[in-house]
């Protein structure tokens, strides 16, 4: 079965997350209305709505780090995550968690990096350096 994501959520400003969805983090626009905007989020759709968003707290305990709940991401090749670490360093992007690596030679070895979207949404990316690995327990 092959399957795609798909999240809605709420922003403030549609231009405003045209801005950041598209121009930075590099997804493609889909279809739109005045209150709405879709995007190809790395082939999983995002619709954003007007709205208030979620409210979101340092509560999730992941290694030594208090992360943002909820929220949301992706996971990546070890190459492409590089490569889109690369392009939110260079556009400035303001982390939360910078680009680190954690879980060294352990199960579920891993980088990640979490930032926020202009409203407030924490986004994780994490790259693996073999997807198959992303379950591994043991």
């Amino acid at each position: 079965m092959q399957a795609l994501f798909h999240l809605a959520f709420n922003v403030t400003n549609l231009n405003q997350a045209r801005t950041f969805y598209r121009d930075i983090l590099g997804c493609d626009e889909g279809r739109s209305t005045d209150t709405w905007v879709d995007f190809s989020f790395f082939q999983h759709q995002l619709s954003l709505h007007l709205g208030e968003p979620f409210k979101t707290s340092n509560t999730g305990h992941v290694g030594e780090h208090l992360v943002p709940m909820p929220h949301f991401g992706l996971v990546l090749a070890l190459p492409d995550w590089e490569a889109l670490s690369q392009r939110l360093t260079a556009a400035g992007v303001d982390f939360v968690i910078p680009p680190s690596h954690r879980f060294a030679n352990q199960p579920g070895e891993q980088w990640t990096m979490f930032f926020c979207d202009p409203f407030g949404n924490p986004i994780e990316i994490k790259g693996f350096k073999r997807l198959e690995t992303v379950f591994q327990a043991a």
